[in-house]
């Protein structure tokens, strides 16, 4: 069995002076670096006294299922001769906050609309997103359900 690793430094960089001396006397604000790879300039979400221009880790958390499924569509489309020309997802999370402050996510859409160029192969392609579903590392590794809910065109029709 093959094992990969992953490394990202987190730099949290909203010390405006006191630390965290009391709730409202810094900023959530952080960096999320990748060797090699562009910052991510971070916060949390606005509704806990994030900055709302910058990425918050459930916004990141929906990202990461969304674009992995799109990644293993592709893939399999490649693999099964089916032509994608455009891709889009729409995806949404749903978080649960308790009352204690705590949370967690209760579910996330997938809404992926794909132009395909074989309208004969419109059927098919739909159909992948469930193995795309299947074979998707974020969407395993989560204990809530994530729902995917297709539109596939092609260019010749609609499916």
């Amino acid at each position: 069995m093959k094992q990969h690793s992953y490394q990202c430094a987190i730099e949290w960089t909203g010390n405006d002076g006191q630390g965290t001396k009391s709730y409202t006397s810094y900023r959530r604000d952080h960096v999320i670096r990748v060797a090699g790879k562009p910052d991510i300039p971070a916060s949390s979400d606005p509704g806990f006294r994030g900055d709302k221009t910058r990425y918050n880790p459930e916004e990141l958390l929906v990202a990461s299922l969304s674009s992995c499924h799109m990644l293993w569509y592709l893939h399999l489309c490649a693999v099964n001769k089916i032509t994608v020309l455009e891709y889009r997802d729409s995806a949404e999370g749903v978080m649960r906050e308790n009352a204690d402050g705590s949370g967690e996510f209760v579910s996330v859409t997938l809404k992926p609309q794909v132009l395909v160029a074989e309208s004969d192969k419109e059927t098919l392609a739909s159909e992948l997103h469930h193995k795309a579903h299947s074979l998707c590392f974020i969407s395993r590794s989560v204990n809530f359900p994530v729902e995917v809910s297709p539109t596939t065109e092609s260019e010749e029709g609609s499916a």
